[in-house]
C-alpha cells in the first residue's frame, strides 16, 4: 500500500478504473491528475461530436470547456471517494500529459502512480498508450498499469 497515490484521468473508463483502484490501495491520499492537452484540438469534445462544431481550438471559450470538463470528471471520481476513508485532491495542468504528469510526480511527495493503459482515443487492448508508456518509463516513482 501506498500513502499518497497519483491518478491521471481524462474521462475514460479505464482512468476510472485505475481511480477505483487506487482508492483501495492507498493508504490516506489520492490525487486526481487531469492535464489539458493544448496540442489536441478535439479534446475538450465528447468523442461522438463533430469538432467542426465545437470552441475554435485555442480559444478561451475552448480552455473554458475544457476545465469544465475536467471540474466534471473530478466530481465524479471525488463521489467514488464518498466514505472510503481516502482523502482526494484535485489537480489540473494544462501541457503535454506525459510530460505533466512525470514533471508533477517528481515535484511532489507521491508514492506511486496508477494509469489506465490507455485513454479516451485508445479503443484497442492490444496496445499500451502512449501516455501511460511515458509515464510507466520515465516516472520517478513505482506506476501501475491498470487494464
Amino acid at each position: 500500500m501506498a500513502d499518497t497515490i497519483l491518478v491521471p484521468v481524462d474521462g475514460s473508463p479505464l482512468s476510472k478504473r485505475a481511480f477505483e483502484e487506487a482508492l483501495g490501495d492507498a493508504e490516506s491520499t489520492v490525487i486526481a491528475f487531469h492535464v489539458i492537452d493544448p496540442s489536441d484540438p478535439g479534446y475538450s469534445a465528447p468523442l461522438d461530436v463533430d469538432v467542426s462544431l465545437e470552441p475554435l481550438h485555442g480559444s478561451s471559450e475552448w480552455y473554458e470547456k475544457a476545465e469544465q470538463i475536467a471540474d466534471e470528471i473530478f466530481e465524479e471520481l471525488t463521489a467514488l471517494a464518498d466514505g472510503t476513508g481516502v482523502d482526494v485532491e484535485t489537480e489540473t495542468r494544462r501541457g503535454d500529459p506525459a510530460r505533466a504528469i512525470v514533471e508533477y510526480a517528481r515535484g511532489t511527495d507521491v508514492d506511486a502512480i496508477y494509469v489506465g493503459s490507455h485513454g479516451r482515443s485508445g479503443e484497442t487492448n492490444l496496445l499500451l498508450g502512449s501516455v501511460a508508456e511515458l509515464v510507466a518509463t520515465r516516472a520517478p516513482v513505482s506506476v501501475t498499469i491498470v487494464r
